[in-house]
């Protein structure tokens, strides 16, 4: 069976479970700017805890294409207070924190954070595994080829899932060393893929369970979505829960999603057929 221990409080994960996405950015592709003041953050965090997410990811710098730098100091000063105010709200929150800054995780765990989200796996900051090790807390390591700002111009790769596989095998090892004991996988979607890459890595996502961790699946709303079917992130929510169930069929353990209810009723309805 699939665990990681928050916080002292083992998640199981043979039952998917569902990651409710928190921006707190101005620039996030979908739903930049939409939650900047107090009210409109715990009046959405409470509606994902509600709809029955187990996890919250917060984040506090845009990876999305093209995406401006922003400043460590800064992402502390968007992110930090975000966490207190939801922690001292809704005190029970399992909060994942998604950052590619090893001081930003160390300050946010100490917050009362549980989670460490990377989008670069430690590519991003030598320092990062290191201080996830000692911090103790699990481990959610994202395939990117390149950076947030350079992934998109030439994604290239000669087979594009035994090459994802043989990076975040290593991963794996080298976080054993560093003694990460809760470790979670994410082929990242978007992230260095061209929309054929993504839905290969969909197609043959279970072999991604040969790694022995847990499988995150971030599709929500994304461009693989909505430029196949020619419309926005605002219109791409249907196609979002299609692409939901082909994860959860191929063995995804975690939905990381803006619209928690309907991925909640995917896994719910995926469950029903026995996958």
């Amino acid at each position: 069976m699939k665990s990681i221990n928050c916080k002292g409080k083992l998640i199981a994960l043979d039952t998917p479970k569902v990651m409710g996405i928190l921006n707190v950015t101005p620039d996030s592709f979908y739903d930049g700017g939409m939650y900047k003041d107090a009210s409109s953050i715990l009046t959405q965090v409470e509606k994902m805890l509600t709809d029955g997410a187990t996890f919250i990811d917060v984040g506090a710098y845009s990876s999305r294409p093209n995406a401006p730098e922003v400043s460590t100091k800064e992402e502390k000063q968007r992110l930090l207070p975000i966490l207190e105010l939801i922690l001292t709200k809704f005190p029970q929150t399992i909060l994942s924190v998604d950052t590619f800054r090893s001081e930003v995780a160390r300050e946010a765990i100490n917050i009362g954070a549980a989670i460490i989200n990377d989008i670069s796996a430690g590519n991003l900051d030598a320092n990062m595994m290191q201080t996830v090790g000692e911090l103790g807390v699990p481990y959610s390591m994202m395939h990117m080829q390149g950076t947030p700002k350079t992934m998109q111009q030439n994604p290239n790769y000669e087979n594009v899932v035994n090459d994802i596989l043989k990076e975040l095998s290593e991963k794996v090892a080298l976080a054993r060393t560093h003694k990460i004991n809760d470790l979670i996988v994410d082929p990242g979607f978007g992230f260095g893929k061209t929309i054929a890459h993504n839905y290969t890595i969909l197609q043959l996502l279970q072999l991604f369970e040969s790694l022995d961790c847990p499988v995150l699946v971030g599709v929500s709303r994304k461009s693989m979505i909505y430029k196949v079917l020619e419309t926005t992130p605002q219109e791409a929510l249907n196609g979002t829960t299609v692409l939901n169930t082909i994860a959860l069929q191929n063995g995804a353990s975690i939905l990381r999603v803006h619209d928690v209810k309907e991925a909640v009723e995917c896994v719910k309805l995926v469950e029903m057929v026995g996958f």
